[in-house]
């Protein structure tokens, strides 16, 4: 079975859950308490957006990551 990597960019909110998106998957993204189960999230839900999308899914590309400043 062929594998497929894809980014997943990780957040933490205010009250300590992390936060998995997965940029090149619209829409794909999960959370847990920990950073083990979120990875594990992680890829259920990769596989389940792939699932919806079918085997035509055409992943966005994930181009990087940029700090953009705005006034305080």
């Amino acid at each position: 079975m062929r594998q497929q990597t894809y980014t997943v960019l990780i957040e933490q909110d205010e009250t300590g859950i992390y936060i998995a998106k997965v940029p090149d998957l619209q829409g794909c993204h999960t959370h847990a308490r920990t950073i083990p189960e979120l990875l594990k999230r992680a890829r259920e839900a990769i596989e389940l957006c792939l699932e919806v999308e079918g085997k035509d899914a055409k992943p966005l590309q994930f181009i990087g990551v940029q700090q953009v400043s705005v006034p305080a």
